[in-house]
């Protein structure tokens, strides 16, 4: 649960950090707010891979499991094998 959360507080994060830079860029047009805005799309970033690698971790040490299409599909193409002694 805490995973989930986590993950959901970063995508809030970075899409508030979009919004901040899109403000910036559409609202003034001064060279200190496209500072602002290199900053918040740095920022953006950064987030980005920390999520990345959070979900790596997560996944890699059983703690998230992939459960959509694409585990279907794996799924239908490994069939479990069973063993009758």
């Amino acid at each position: 649960m805490l995973i989930k959360t986590l993950t959901i507080v970063a995508f809030l994060a970075i899409v508030i950090s979009l919004g901040s830079a899109l403000f910036h860029i559409v609202k003034h047009k001064e060279d200190s707010d496209s500072a602002k805005t290199a900053k918040a799309l740095t920022v953006r970033i950064g987030l980005s891979l920390a999520l990345f690698i959070l979900l790596f971790i997560a996944y890699a040490s059983g703690l998230i499991q992939p459960h959509g299409i694409g585990a279907r599909m794996h799924a239908s193409q490994n069939p479990p094998t069973t063993s009758n002694p």
